[in-house]
């Protein structure tokens, strides 16, 4: 069932929103050659700490029964790692982009927001890869209103990103948020105008474009998260959480 969310309850979705944003912004400026993704982690720890924030990617359960649940605060995808990369030794080195995928509950709501950064001087295709990806989340959010069909804001996505010689990765997608990090309704970033429910002023979502600068397929490693393009090429991922509102969409994860 999706949930419409009350003024007052988005009020609090707006502060753990800021909050995801401002912790963002800080790994963002963390982000350079030799630093680790375990110690970019950290500092996503230590501001939830001091926030009294919970870092919800930690300890998530896993959809698989007898999976192992995600070890972090942050995901850190690197290069042709989609989604979900763990963090650990590896240090980061000139020429890779950053995808960091973070979310935290905050006085009872969640937030959720990922950036795709690159790490000194990287080449003009993961340049245009990160910005299109970036450009095809506000081209989703942009439809994000009330009337329009959810399927309005997944085929912007699709329609932008392939303009642009992009693919679209299919496996994961946007999703209802509030009280919990994953609630209903699934948002993809691929479909039809005319598919989904309707949006409703006060449905509270996060979208979340991932595009690939090969072929959309992907799987998922060994360590049971990580997930890499099949082809091993790069990847850049987006999102913000946002609430449907009367005067159009609210983005509540700007920095």
């Amino acid at each position: 069932m999706i949930m419409i969310k009350t003024p007052e309850e988005i009020a609090k979705m707006r502060v753990a929103g800021q909050a995801v944003a401002e912790i963002l912004e800080l790994l963002r400026t963390a982000i350079s050659p030799g630093i680790s993704t375990l110690a970019l982690n950290a500092i996503a720890e230590e501001e939830c700490k001091k926030r009294s924030a919970i870092p919800v990617f930690k300890n998530y359960p896993h959809s698989r029964e007898g999976g192992k649940p995600f070890p972090a605060a942050i995901c850190t995808s690197i290069n042709e790692e989609v989604v979900h990369g763990i963090p650990g030794e590896r240090s980061l080195q000139e020429g890779d982009i950053i995808s960091i995928d973070f979310g935290l509950i905050l006085n009872g709501y969640a937030g959720d927001a990922a950036i795709t950064v690159p790490v000194g001087e990287v080449s003009k295709e993961a340049l245009r890869l990160i910005k299109y990806t970036e450009k095809a989340l506000f081209k989703g959010i942009h439809e994000a209103r009330i009337g329009n069909k959810l399927g309005q804001v997944s085929h912007a996505i699709q329609k932008y990103a392939e303009e642009h010689g992009f693919s679209v990765v299919r496996e994961f997608v946007g999703h209802g948020i509030g009280r919990k990090m994953h609630e209903a309704p699934l948002v993809p970033n691929y479909g039809r105008v005319n598919q989904g429910p309707y949006l409703k002023e006060g449905m509270t979502i996060a979208i979340e474009p991932m595009l690939n600068l090969g072929a959309r397929n992907v799987f998922t490693k060994a360590d049971d998260w990580t997930v890499v393009t099949k082809d091993g090429k790069l990847s850049a991922h987006f999102e913000h959480s946002i609430a449907i509102t009367a005067r159009g969409p609210e983005i509540f994860t700007l920095s």
